[in-house]
């Protein structure tokens, strides 16, 4: 049985699938549409055709390093198989995929057992933070958890009254500053909540400027120094909220926040408005961060947990009726 046919094999298994093949729609229709087109040339895996899957993979936006990395172990793995038909240099393509994404574990979400479990959200103005923020708080009460809301992200307008329009609709408590005040203090007072009232997890939704790479690190710095003093183990997750249309753009941003800060996981957005769905493989190979949640679209249960054959099916449906 091929990668391929095991993909689709556990794909079928699958509670999301039609969230997931809606939401990387246009990474399919993209990737599949090229490697389709590769297929009427295809002539085995000769330089030209690894040339052309470099030029694929980038396009999709897994980036020079990754997408190289693909390239070397496609042509070692290919050495024994002179003979090897299309349909089987797809499947080794997805399975040297999944070997990249997993070759660094990816850590789970860390829960208190002591307190409260603090979630800090980081990410730039127009990532879409605040309304991720609202979703992962809805999905967390929906297994049964007391949830509540920091409103920190005090410097982007509007952006406290959002959270709190999302936190009043979901039917949650939300902790609010003024706007352009403290972040941090919001922080405090979210945690001091928290823990009178035995919440379970509190998010909060903090600042994301990238102006100057020092005041990020002090801003982010002092959330960090205020939590723990509040809450012992705090921020216990620290999570980076991507727009997955910046696509190597969003890479560097990612770099930044995880220089200036303990990053464990990451959240692409707006997955559904892109074709560049291969940021995901350049995220994890590049800089070891695990992508927790996709958002695949507007609705809020389609944040869905990041599941690596889901996404390697829904990027690659269909081909395995091309050659």
């Amino acid at each position: 049985m091929s990668f391929l046919d095991k993909l689709k094999k556990i794909f079928s298994g699958k509670d999301d699938k039609a969230v997931y093949l809606s939401g990387f729609k246009k990474t399919n229709d993209s990737l599949s549409g090229r490697f389709k087109e590769m297929s009427f040339q295809y002539e085995g895996i000769t330089d030209e055709f690894l040339e052309e899957l470099m030029i694929v993979l980038l396009e999709s936006d897994v980036g020079v390093e990754t997408a190289d990395l693909i390239c070397e172990k496609l042509k070692e793995r290919s050495t024994n198989y002179p003979d090897l038909e299309f349909s089987w240099a797809m499947s080794f393509i997805l399975e040297i995929m999944k070997e990249v994404y997993e070759e660094y574990p990816d850590s789970p979400m860390v829960f208190n057992e002591e307190g409260p479990t603090v979630i800090l959200l980081e990410g730039v103005n127009g990532s879409g933070k605040t309304t991720t923020a609202a979703k992962l708080a809805k999905m967390f009460r929906d297994e049964g958890k007391s949830v509540c809301l920091a409103a920190a992200d005090t410097f982007r307008a509007g952006a406290v009254e959002q959270l709190a329009a999302w936190a009043e609709r979901l039917d949650l408590p939300c902790i609010k500053g003024r706007e352009n005040g403290d972040p941090s203090a919001v922080i405090v007072d979210g945690c001091r909540y928290a823990k009178e009232h035995g919440t379970d997890i509190l998010i909060c939704d903090t600042a994301g400027r990238l102006q100057n790479k020092q005041g990020l690190m002090q801003e982010l710095g002092k959330m960090n120094r205020v939590c723990a003093k509040e809450i012992p183990g705090a921020p216990h997750n620290t999570w980076l909220v991507l727009d997955a249309t910046t696509g190597q753009n969003g890479l560097n941003q990612a770099r930044i926040f995880n220089e200036s800060t303990r990053l464990s996981g990451i959240i692409l957005t707006k997955m559904d408005g892109t074709a560049k769905g291969g940021i995901v493989l350049a995220i994890k190979h590049v800089l070891h961060l695990p992508v927790l949640y996709l958002g695949l679209g507007e609705q809020p249960d389609d944040l869905r947990p990041f599941d690596v054959d889901s996404y390697l099916f829904s990027i690659s449906e269909g081909l395995d009726h091309v050659g």
